[in-house]
């Protein structure tokens, strides 16, 4: 294995390749201050939430922080929500300060704000309590009027394929009238969603994908009015390239004057990939991608000229592994759910990650109601995620190890017995289903010392393997196909759990992921 990122989008030589981000960062949405990018993205269940990443180019991206430490309602987030919490955000920077509206399309609206997009970022706020609504975008009009434009989904509210305007307070913290319906795409654009509203050259534009995520395209609006009337074009689609979709994103004006684009593409267990489209005005249209045939419906390019970002900047991709060594995570990982701080500890052994192995819930038949699994995002097509494991912390009815987690998972992990250690390869197929764990191997340890890695090739075929010197590894258990989990790609982490309730541990000495 080479000892480099799994991907890395810019070429060297003036040009990239997409994707930009080849991981899960689904929905983006990016503003720029200065010469400064900023992106967040949906984060659903995982905390912490709303992932704050860094560019000056809009290719090279690093991972700067979180916006959301914790998800509201505490006591609901306490559990896995799968497919539930973050969905489409907007972040935008009015007045000297970051604004990020996000939906969670069970209890409504929320608003985060910072003055420093690396954070400290404020406590959510309840700016609309609403069932259904999603992918808010916030605009201050040159009046000092503020709305706000959002989608809805069809499965919380009977409600879909429309985008509705509301008059909202110029703080953003409230939502003054009841709204007005400003685009009906049952017909033409149906699932119309992920609205983003701009002003420019006399015009209101509302760019909002259509058509599903994985067989949809970018539509936009236009109105000299915020109201409407508003016309709609169909400015990117398909085409013939291999990016389906292609799904909601935000367009960027860089100091330059250049415009792009970034969107997404839902790439299966790798999640929903970001990718970097030029983005010419005709006829005070968007053009987004490549217009090969000159009537002003781009498609996805796969190759490009960088961005004029005004000079060259440092190759750079968001972060994977971690030695361990900081008193704080890396900004790589989430949990499942809100954590708890009893969950792990990163001084009891330094350097070094100590996960206490958390009793599983009496209903728990899988891991896919527990909540202290620590994951990360699949970071390219094909990569080696290696950690070093100590286990003799671990009592009788511990289990602690290596996992790929998705709607079917796979791991192996040490399992402490009455009477000694094994190795144990298990799978489960449908664990939303409620399916048991499968035994495929097993292994009898004399040491309290391991390597576990798992080798994720292209298609995300998995395989497992150990070591006692971490040198030569050993295949155990067959092949495992990994799944994307609910609207998020399958992801690679840690675990430490028990079936009652104990003070037992792993110890994790570090974690690598190598091209």
């Amino acid at each position: 294995m080479r000892n480099q990122a799994p991907w890395v989008p810019d070429n060297g030589d003036g040009t990239y390749t997409n994707p930009v981000i080849f991981a899960d960062y689904s929905d983006p949405d990016v503003v720029r201050v200065g010469q400064d990018c900023f992106m967040t993205a949906s984060s659903f269940n995982c905390i912490p939430g709303l992932p704050i990443l860094h560019s000056h180019d809009l290719v090279n991206w690093t991972l700067i922080g979180h916006a959301l430490n914790k998800q509201p309602p505490f006591a609901v987030y306490r559990r896995p929500q799968h497919g539930n919490g973050v969905w489409a955000p907007a972040i935008r920077f009015h007045e000297g300060e970051f604004y990020i509206f996000y939906p969670d399309p069970d209890f409504g609206i929320y608003l985060v704000k910072a003055t420093d997009a690396a954070g400290p970022w404020s406590e959510p706020l309840l700016v609309k309590s609403a069932k259904g609504w999603i992918d808010p975008c916030p605009f201050w009009d040159d009046d000092g009027n503020a709305y706000l434009v959002h989608a809805w989904v069809d499965s919380h509210c009977g409600i879909h394929s429309i985008l509705t305007i509301n008059r909202m307070s110029p703080d953003g913290s409230k939502v003054l009238d009841g709204g007005r319906t400003v685009f009906d795409g049952t017909v033409s654009h149906p699932i119309i969603e992920g609205p983003k509203i701009h002003k420019h050259n006399g015009y209101y534009y509302i760019f909002a994908p259509a058509g599903g995520v994985s067989t949809g395209w970018q539509t936009v609006l236009r109105s000299r009015h915020i109201y409407g009337p508003y016309e709609d074009k169909i400015v990117m689609a398909r085409g013939n390239s291999d990016v389906n979709g292609p799904h909601q994103g935000a367009w960027v004006q860089l100091a330059a004057n250049e415009d792009w684009f970034i969107h997404f593409q839902d790439r299966g267990p790798y999640g929903r990939v970001v990718h970097l489209q030029p983005l010419v005005w005709r006829d005070d249209w968007p053009v987004i991608g490549k217009d090969i045939e000159g009537a002003g419906k781009g498609e996805p390019v796969g190759h490009y000229r960088k961005p004029d970002a005004s000079r060259e900047y440092p190759l750079a991709t968001p972060q994977t592994s971690d030695d361990f060594a900081d008193p704080k995570l890396g900004l790589e990982w989430q949990w499942h759910a809100n954590p708890e701080k009893q969950w792990l500890s990163l001084v009891h052994r330094s350097p070094g990650l100590r996960l206490f192995s958390v009793a599983q819930h009496e209903t728990t038949v899988n891991l896919w109601g527990v909540p202290n699994l620590l994951l990360q995002k699949f970071p390219g097509p094909e990569f080696c995620a290696t950690t070093k494991m100590e286990f003799q912390g671990l009592h009788a009815g511990n289990k602690a190890g290596l996992l790929v987690m998705g709607v079917d998972y796979s791991y192996l992990a040490v399992e402490r017995t009455a009477a000694d250690y094994r190795l144990v390869k298990i799978s489960c197929m449908d664990a939303p289903g409620g399916s048991n764990e499968v035994l495929q191997d097993q292994r009898y340890l004399s040491n309290n010392c391991l390597y576990l890695r798992v080798t994720i090739e292209t298609a995300a075929l998995c395989n497992f393997s150990y070591s006692e010197d971490g040198n030569t590894f050993v295949g155990l258990g067959e092949p495992f196909s990994a799944r994307a989990g609910f609207w998020i790609g399958a992801k690679v982490g840690l675990f430490s759990i028990a079936n009652r309730p104990n003070d037992g541990y792993a110890d994790f000495v570090w974690f690598r992921i190598e091209g």
